[in-house]
């Protein structure tokens, strides 16, 4: 069986049988107006994380990750910038070691590069690097106003797609998640009520009618 990467979640890898194969590469979808970044934090405890930033600079992320109540790891973070992200990103990318984590932190600005096909060959080379060191790729995607064109191409690729939906009921934020693909696994077919307030955990409020 293939080894599983923990989360760091405790709800999410009991419901994937222990969590993610090694190797794998997982699309975050969400809100920009959402707590998904909760996800991403606490998977940094788990083990060495290289996080990649697109939009905030490194200081804001780890003054994000710093200030967080929920238990965090001390990922190296790396804001890209400039005209060629995709290359920047490669060559950070290449020298990820073994069993890592690697955050895309939003994917959105790699997916609106021209031409399209340097985005499918930067996504088959994160692939096979993601899969030879048994590594974790998170790439979270914006579900916001302007979703990227490609974002059909990246969720193709995706091992593992989490979505969470969030909705404003009445005076309450719900948030849910459900995992449509699971690629060499069995997806559960339910979704989770989550609570994301000060880390990720299980909803355990009943719903009333």
């Amino acid at each position: 069986m293939t080894d599983r990467l923990r989360t760091g979640i405790d709800v999410l890898d009991r419901k994937l049988d222990g969590g993610i194969p090694a190797g794998s590469m997982v699309a975050l979808s969400a809100s920009p107006a959402s707590q998904a970044e909760l996800f991403l934090y606490e998977l940094t405890a788990t083990r060495g994380t290289l996080w990649l930033s697109l939009n905030r600079t490194a200081e804001a992320v780890t003054d994000s990750i710093e200030n967080t109540p929920t238990e965090t790891g001390d990922p190296t973070i790396r804001h890209i910038s400039g005209e060629a992200p995709l290359d920047n990103a490669s060559k950070l990318i290449s020298a990820l070691p073994e069993t890592s984590n690697l955050i895309v932190d939003p994917l959105d600005v790699l997916e609106s590069q021209e031409p399209p096909s340097r985005f499918r060959s930067f996504m088959n080379d994160l692939q096979n690097h993601i899969f030879n060191t048994n590594s974790l790729a998170i790439m979270h995607c914006l579900e916001g106003r302007d979703v990227p064109p490609l974002r059909d191409t990246t969720e193709h690729f995706a091992d593992v797609v989490f979505h969470l939906e969030t909705n404003i009921s009445g005076d309450e934020v719900e948030n849910r998640m459900s995992i449509p693909k699971f690629r060499g696994g069995r997806a559960p077919s339910d979704t989770i009520k989550l609570d994301l307030v000060e880390e990720v955990s299980i909803d355990t409020s009943r719903d009333i009618a």
